[in-house]
């Protein structure tokens, strides 16, 4: 079992859903605590409306990165592949409160490539999980180099985070960048560069 596949099951073993009986309980608590009065017209459907959200935005979880990425074609390309502008929303786990930004993954495939709808649907296992968006940068890029084995992948993330925007420094235009750069991308300054290049009409 794979590194990724053992985190994986441990972390569906943390997060087994409770029944609904017991996630109404505790956001109703939490609602007592912000001082509300969780029976009032307006809050009686929170606890359900919480639950299936957390539920949506949390379920990265239940899906396998492997599974995402278990089906490749064999080409012959060695020319760099680019999918850019991927949105991107996830949860801080320090705050539980979201990051919003866009996602640009290349990768230089060596004898086989991706449909190009994988790696958005690997964006988004990783990012619908509670995250900080520089393990997300690591995690996206690792899992296509682990799986495709391609000569080199690279991952930039640019998001805004609501925890910096709607408290503590309260900075409404601070924008976080990450990046993750492996093989040829990292070796290479020139393959480097050729991607900075591509995406710097993305990056704002």
């Amino acid at each position: 079992m794979s590194d990724t596949q053992s985190e994986l099951k441990r972390l569906q073993q943390l997060l087994e859903v409770p029944e609904k009986a017991e996630w109404e309980k505790t956001i109703q608590l939490l609602l007592r605590l912000m001082g509300e009065d969780p029976n009032r017209e307006g809050l009686r459907r929170t606890p359900l409306r919480v639950k299936k959200s957390l539920q949506f935005l949390t379920s990265g979880y239940k899906q396998d990165p492997a599974k995402i990425l278990n089906r490749c074609f064999r080409v012959k390309q060695d020319e760099m592949v680019i999918v850019k502008d991927i949105d991107v929303f996830s949860i801080c786990e320090h705050h539980l409160l979201p990051f919003i930004g866009r996602c640009h993954v290349a990768y230089m495939p060596k004898d086989r490539i991706l449909g190009l709808s994988k790696i958005p649907r690997l964006v988004d296992a990783f990012a619908h999980r509670l995250q900080v968006q520089e393990r997300l940068t690591t995690q996206i890029a690792e899992a296509i180099q682990e799986h495709v084995r391609p000569h080199g992948v690279a991952c930039v993330v640019e998001a805004s985070h609501l925890c910096m925007m709607m408290r503590g420094v309260q900075k409404q235009n601070a924008r976080a960048v990450t990046s993750s750069m492996l093989g040829v991308f990292r070796s290479s300054e020139k393959t480097r560069s050729e991607f900075l290049t591509l995406i710097r009409g993305s990056l704002v």
